[in-house]
């Protein structure tokens, strides 16, 4: 009887995991609707997702699909340092993800041949001006009332 209640138990807590995973599809739709304080969080979730698929696709040799996974990193890294700057809030988080990130980049551009490095390396430069301005932003009024 015992076996039996902990296996029902670890198939409930596997089934929990399992629905709460959600796709990029399911976090783009949930954006939509989101509020402004949670919109960093979301757009910083789709980009790790995003990341994860990039490198697999790159892993495959699915190259063109890879950059288009890329792209999506930058752009909602972009929309999650807009969200967090309008609001004032996660400025932090946000800078700290891109930061990981960057570094995740890195590494999967190390593995790349050379003439796939490029918009790996760009997306690489845009993450690092987005982190730039968001330690601008955190920074700016300290400066300020410094003065």
């Amino acid at each position: 009887m015992r076996r039996l209640a902990s296996f029902l138990f670890l198939f409930a807590l596997a089934a929990t995991c399992v629905a709460r995973e959600e796709t990029v599809a399911d976090l783009k739709a949930r954006l939509e609707r989101a509020r402004p304080d949670d919109r960093p969080q979301i757009c910083v979730r789709i980009a790790q997702l995003q990341l994860h698929t990039a490198d697999k696709l790159y892993t495959e040799g699915h190259v063109e699909d890879a950059r288009a996974a890329v792209e999506d990193v930058t752009a909602y890294f972009e929309k999650a340092r807009d969200a967090a700057v309008a609001n004032r809030s996660h400025l932090k988080n946000v800078e700290i993800d891109a930061r990981k990130a960057s570094e995740r980049l890195r590494d999967i551009k190390r593995t790349l041949a050379f003439e796939d490095q490029a918009p790996v390396d760009q997306a690489i430069h845009r993450i690092e001006d987005i982190r730039t301005s968001l330690l601008n932003a955190m920074f700016a009024d300290k400066k300020k009332g410094q003065k």
